[in-house]
């Protein structure tokens, strides 16, 4: 049973109280997603409600990726990036009618930097105030992706309101154009205009969000017309979705990508020749066609084309050699039984893969890889299980290989995930028992360059050495498919995640 505080149930009554007419089909846009929601603290449910633009950032994002002006107009590094200087917008009022102001910046920040979240992995010294209007952020070593971590959903600024005495979120008081209206975790939220918001206003009245974990129920209510926009949609239902007259659909590629988490220790696949063939033997393109229904989906790397600078051009046409991948194993001293499987020392090639079916496309993944690994000689069972076994496999040492979605821009400058995931000690959704030296280097000097063509260099060889020594596999890359009713014009999408753009929408 979910507890919610007595401040948070007055603000939503009200909020309720105080509206002029109540949510309508007339006047409410109905968003649909698989994502559920079960506080209102953003350290663990900040997705939300940036993307209901209840809440901001310091920096915001655009559909490239690129830092834009948010709360904040510009961050200021020294020479040798370890202090930066944040200079905020002026006048920007929260919903409680309170002044967004240098003092209540410092307080947010400060709290979300003792939590789980993206900027306790920031080597943070401290956060103050300079004035009214400008925040100093001093870092113990050089640190270019600041800005990119303050554009996170973990970091937004709330009012001191918000929080009690002990830092606990109790009322979700934020600075964007809609404001909470009622609150039914973890399955419904509905917003509520705000009028005194700093920029540009919103024209619908109330936003309310469902969660529908299964495909088919928000493919089902895209057709009914109970949902205005649905997210997330099955590849087998888009079909049907564009015979319906009553919605568009359109497909987006996001940084996210489906890849096999392996554990690099284990004696089979403890050799850059034993993932390269295991890579090898996977028929990206028919995996991605057949299963996946997104032909070009297919990848061998780990980011997409819109993150330019890690992306390489001599990677982008994956391959599928079988016979070439049983030739590498052999060299490695593997020879096939009668069945055609692989032995070596008298144990079978044998691995199983752990998956989870929050996202159906797994298990269907999860199936094709199971076949296409026989064909080359490898036993792969299949484990459908929970997502939180593969941290804890990873922890514990008990993980073989995981079939995971990873999303590569929660933040958008992916060199902080990727110095996560990738780091000396692994990372629960990145490596296992893998580190190269040669790597950890190229990351620390990418932490330390504003230089773009040093940036662009160093990343380029980074990427070259996770695509080739493969400490995790990549499989396809991601692309959503949206349903948007033809009642609503000015419909915009965010691949980075943050925001539904709410604020554009009409009737």
């Amino acid at each position: 049973m979910r507890i919610f505080s007595t401040a948070l149930l007055a603000l939503m009554v009200a909020f309720q109280a105080n509206a002029d007419t109540s949510p309508n089909k007339s006047n409410t846009v109905t968003v649909s997603g698989a994502l559920e929601f079960s506080n209102v603290d953003p350290s663990s449910s900040g997705y939300i409600f940036t993307k209901l633009q209840v809440i901001e950032t310091l920096f915001d994002v655009d559909s490239s990726g690129n830092l834009l002006p948010g709360l904040a107009l510009e961050a200021t590094p020294n020479k040798d990036l370890t202090q930066w200087t944040i200079t905020l917008r002026d006048g920007v009022h929260f919903q409680d009618g309170s002044l967004m102001d240098a003092y209540a910046v410092v307080n947010s920040l400060n709290i979300a930097l003792s939590k789980y979240g993206s900027l306790g992995k920031v080597p943070v010294i401290s956060i103050q105030a300079q004035g009214k209007h400008q925040v100093v952020v001093e870092l113990s070593e050089a640190y270019k992706s600041l800005p990119a971590v303050l554009a996170n959903y973990s970091n937004v600024i709330l009012s001191r309101a918000a929080y009690d005495e002990d830092g606990n979120v109790v009322s979700l008081i934020g600075t964007g154009p809609f404001q909470l209206f009622e609150l039914a975790p973890p399955h419904k939220a509905t917003v509520k205009k705000f009028d005194g918001y700093w920029g540009k206003k919103a024209h619908i009245e109330y936003v309310t969000y469902l969660t529908g974990h299964r495909g088919e129920s928000r493919v089902l209510q895209a057709t009914s017309g109970q949902a205005d926009i649905a997210l997330q949609l099955p590849p087998a239902s888009i079909m049907r979705l564009k015979m319906n007259p009553q919605t568009d659909v359109h497909s987006y590629s996001l940084p996210r990508t489906l890849v096999l988490k392996l554990n690099n220790a284990h004696p089979f696949m403890n050799s850059v020749e034993a993932r390269q063939a295991l890579s090898l033997a996977i028929d990206r393109k028919g995996i991605a066609s057949a299963v996946l229904g997104t032909p070009s989906s297919a990848t061998a790397q780990l980011l997409p084309s819109s993150m330019g600078d890690w992306y390489l051009e001599s990677f982008a046409n994956p391959q599928s050699d079988v016979q070439k991948a049983k030739a590498m194993l052999k060299e490695l001293g593997w020879s096939e039984n009668s069945q055609g499987m692989f032995e070596r020392d008298g144990k079978l090639f044998e691995l199983t893969l752990i998956t989870y079916a929050d996202r159906p496309e797994l298990t269907n993944v999860a199936t094709a890889l199971q076949a296409q690994w026989k064909k080359l000689g490898v036993k792969l069972n299949v484990n459908i299980t929970n997502s939180s076994s593969i941290p804890a496999g990873h922890q514990d040492g008990s993980l073989e290989v995981a079939l995971m979605a990873r999303n590569y821009g929660v933040i958008v400058d992916p060199l902080v995930v990727l110095s996560n995931d990738f780091s000396e000690q692994g990372g629960d959704w990145g490596a296992m028992n893998w580190s190269n030296q040669e790597f950890n280097q190229l990351i620390k000097q990418l932490n330390q360059t504003l230089d773009a063509a040093d940036y662009r260099e160093k990343a380029q060889r980074a990427a070259t050495i996770l695509a080739t020594e493969l400490p995790v596999i990549p499989v396809s890359a991601y692309t959503e498919e949206v349903s948007v009713n033809k009642r609503l014009k000015g419909f915009r999408f965010d691949p980075f995640g943050r925001n539904f753009y709410l604020s554009d929408l009409e009737f």
